[in-house]
């Protein structure tokens, strides 16, 4: 695997990871079982994929990374989706955890 390809496969593993989220939102608890069963498989898919791009890029880094995507993308859907607030202070947090992302990503390994 190519660093491009497992930066691909870490961001695609990033946006699973907030699908993931929204779909333990619809799950209720694993209360309902057809959200439950998508939730499940993104989960084993978004941990597959970081997986793969683990074996190329370095832990830190990409574990920063994707974590940085799932809780932005978590916010942001859940100010779209679920009419959750946002104000100064969560979005200098979004800035905050996008410029570490940067910083981490432009950093030498």
């Amino acid at each position: 695997m190519t660093s491009l390809v497992a930066w691909l496969a870490l961001a695609f593993a990033g946006l699973l990871d907030v699908a993931w989220a929204i779909s333990m939102k619809y799950a209720e608890g694993y209360t309902r079982l057809g959200w439950s069963l998508v939730s499940l498989v993104l989960l084993g898919g978004f941990v597959f994929l970081l997986g793969r791009a683990l074996q190329v890029l370095p832990m830190g880094t990409a574990y920063a990374v994707w974590t940085g995507i799932g809780a932005v993308g978590t916010v942001l859907t859940g100010v779209l989706l679920f009419g959750e607030a946002l104000n100064a202070v969560r979005v200098g947090g979004i800035v905050l955890v996008l410029a570490g992302i940067v910083a981490l990503k432009l950093a030498p390994s």
